[in-house]
């Protein structure tokens, strides 16, 4: 079996590390195959509280591999349309995971990298790290869901200028733009991911589920269609463990303990 992507337990959460150092973990169609079938195993793992991505090496993503695509038998048009169609399973996993999912950016993250990052739920990114659009600079259109959350992140003008001029954007242009979540120091994006995701771990789970998933979705659902669908939510969450805890500890004026079975 290919070790293309590593999976590590660190008590509740899960690492799922992309491991092609050589090619700073550039995506080719056999990691995004293993990627897919990790990525859907902690929806259902009752003891996962959280999803932590990462890179080995150097980069955090290096986007789409073009050397493979060029490889194939196929054209490099029909390589690249196979690519993103598993790539975007890849991504739809992380936006319907009821959990957090954070990314770790430690060197670069460019390309389909850069996407991947921009899908997750939150962004700790190293003082060193890059992150670029890099597709169009190869003359290509941005894929991964990437011109879904960049204009939402930064704004439509703003995203405009980051995919016409591509410049590198180091972690404070980052952080002010609210691309990331927060900056570590060099070195240590995991790190600072995995106490995020601890402190994500003691949080409403099920809250959290119901909230992604309908914010995620409000910016295509009708107005009336998302009142009805925050209606359900509200009271799904008052029937689940977490919200009943949460209700007793906010009528006995004592900090909840979420999680308990």
């Amino acid at each position: 079996m290919s070790d293309a992507v590593i999976v590590h337990r660190h008590e509740s959460i899960v690492e799922l590390r992309l491991n092609r150092p050589k090619a700073y973990n550039a995506l080719d169609y056999d990691l995004l195959e293993l990627f897919l079938s990790h990525l859907r195993e902690p929806a259902f793992d009752e003891d996962v509280r959280g999803v932590v991505i990462s890179g080995e090496g150097k980069a955090f993503c290096a986007g789409g591999d073009l050397r493979w695509s060029s490889d194939q038998p196929t054209s490099v048009p029909g390589a690249l349309h196979k690519l993103a169609g598993c790539f975007h399973q890849c991504v739809l996993e992380i936006r319907r995971m009821p959990k957090p999912v954070i990314a770790a950016i430690d060197g670069v993250a460019a390309g389909g990298g850069f996407s991947l990052a921009l899908a997750c739920d939150f962004r700790v990114m190293s003082e060193s790290a890059v992150l670029m659009q890099a597709y169009t600079s190869s003359g290509l259109s941005m894929d991964g869901s990437g011109t879904y959350a960049l204009p939402r992140l930064v704004g439509l003008a703003k995203a405009l200028e980051i995919a016409a001029f591509d410049e590198p954007i180091s972690a404070q242009k980052a952080l002010e733009w609210g691309l990331v979540t927060k900056t570590a120091p060099p070195g240590r994006a995991l790190e600072e991911a995995l106490l995020l995701a601890g402190q994500m771990a003691q949080k409403a789970l099920h809250s959290f589920g119901w909230s992604k998933r309908l914010l995620t979705d409000s910016y295509h659902t009708p107005f009336e269609m998302q009142m009805e669908l925050e209606r359900k939510g509200i009271a799904d969450c008052a029937a689940h463990p977490d919200g009943q805890e949460g209700v007793r500890a906010f009528l006995e004026r004592r900090k909840p303990e979420f999680g308990r079975r």
